[in-house]
């Protein structure tokens, strides 16, 4: 093989990926099977296995139990709006986004005390073992889950207060900069960092992905000065979402 020069697995899914973004292979319709690879790109059975496995791990086709391989239906991503322009009150992405383009979202949460691990006890400047509040998130858009999120927060400073319960008490679902607030701590800036990973097993099965699947991971952290007071990760399918930023020009 030259330089430059493509394995015969990688071109043949390259000729394939493109007939299922043009069009040519819609959804729901078969993707050929081995022997029609093998023919019509004059390749052996192994190199026509090995392209269908990377069109897979790429979400673009889904396997189905005794039928064969299908071309995926391939959803218009929608964005992720992040912003400093925020409202005073009721400051999470998600609730705003359900709030201004009229769909029907919802969400559930759970919170239960855990000891920092390695990485939180790092993002929050804490010691790992110290006694955090995570909170999970699983947000839906007419039923179908959209969206993961689980929050850390410090129970050095939360704990024994009003807030310490991100959805419950008189402040319950309220932002990050508003419940703070309730306890005098001021919230005067973030951090986000946004990257992309394979998914998860557990996170797969949340959103109904496929094994492969990427997702978009958005780890943000809110700071009182140089305290952190709370960090999350954001997790949604690449393939559905896009992180829109509006920042302030200086």
């Amino acid at each position: 093989m030259g330089i430059g020069e493509q394995p015969a697995y990688l071109r043949v899914a390259s000729d394939l990926r493109q007939k299922i973004v043009s069009g040519s292979l819609p959804p729901h319709t078969r993707l050929p099977s081995q022997a029609r690879i093998r023919e019509e790109y004059g390749v052996s059975d192994t190199v026509a296995l090995e392209a269908r496995k990377v069109l897979m791990a790429e979400g673009l086709v889904e396997g189905r139990s005794g039928s064969g391989t299908y071309v995926r239906e391939r959803p218009v991503p929608r964005h992720i709006a992040r912003s400093c322009f925020r409202p005073p009150t009721g400051a999470n992405p998600f609730r705003q986004e359900q709030a201004t383009e009229g769909v029907r979202g919802t969400w559930e949460s759970r919170s239960d005390q855990e000891g920092a691990g390695e990485e939180i006890a790092e993002r929050l400047g804490v010691q790992v073992g110290d006694r955090v509040m995570r909170t999970r998130y699983v947000f839906r858009e007419n039923g179908e889950p959209v969206m993961l999120s689980t929050s850390w927060e410090p129970l050095e400073l939360t704990g024994r207060t009003p807030v310490m319960l991100p959805e419950e008490g008189p402040l319950g679902g309220c932002g990050v900069v508003e419940r703070m607030a309730a306890i005098d701590v001021v919230v005067d800036n973030v951090s986000e960092e946004v990257g992309a990973r394979p998914g998860l097993a557990e996170e797969l099965l949340a959103l109904g992905g496929v094994p492969g699947h990427v997702v978009l991971v958005v780890s943000r952290t809110y700071y009182a000065s140089d305290r952190a007071v709370e960090t999350a990760d954001i997790v949604a399918l690449a393939d559905r979402f896009r992180i829109a930023y509006r920042l302030p020009v200086k």
